[in-house]
């Protein structure tokens, strides 16, 4: 619990950011939940899926073809944070074609940001990486506009 004090004090005290760190993470946070929500529409999955925790694993898991047995990875200590998570990031932008080393290195060091941009791109949604699950059938991502016929 010290540590996290010590944390809170340098940024709050020793740098003098106040509150508005706490403000910027909480930008960062929403902003990321947003980008995930977009992204899932974009790959005809529940947006609503990025709001709920478990769920999100599960829909995050299929879209790029795993089973969702292979969420409870993310939560081993070591390995799930340095290793399967960033993998299945990179098997997140393979499955909208993005293969090079600059946007692998991107998605790693900027991952909302990042999303968010794929997101609101016009790259298609390929399918899953490991093909396991078909995909599901196209639904219109926004609003309805009524039709003037």
């Amino acid at each position: 619990m010290d540590y996290i004090t010590a944390i809170d004090h340098y940024f709050y005290t020793t740098l003098g950011l106040g509150s508005a760190f706490y403000y910027a993470l909480g930008f960062a946070a929403v902003i990321a939940l947003l980008a995930q929500w977009r992204l899932y529409e974009k790959c005809r999955q529940p947006g609503l899926a990025a709001f709920v925790p478990v769920w999100n694993v599960i829909v995050f898991m299929r879209i790029v073809g795993r089973p969702a047995s292979d969420g409870w990875k993310m939560l081993i200590p070591v390995y799930g944070q340095l290793y399967f998570i960033p993998k299945v990031w990179i098997e997140v932008i393979a499955c909208f074609g993005k293969t090079s080393l600059l946007d692998k290195i991107l998605v790693i060091a900027l991952n909302g940001l990042y999303i968010l941009n794929l997101a609101l791109s016009d790259e298609q949604y390929l399918g899953p990486l490991r093909g396991q699950a078909p995909l599901p059938p196209p639904h219109k991502v926004g609003g309805t506009r009524p039709q003037l016929a």
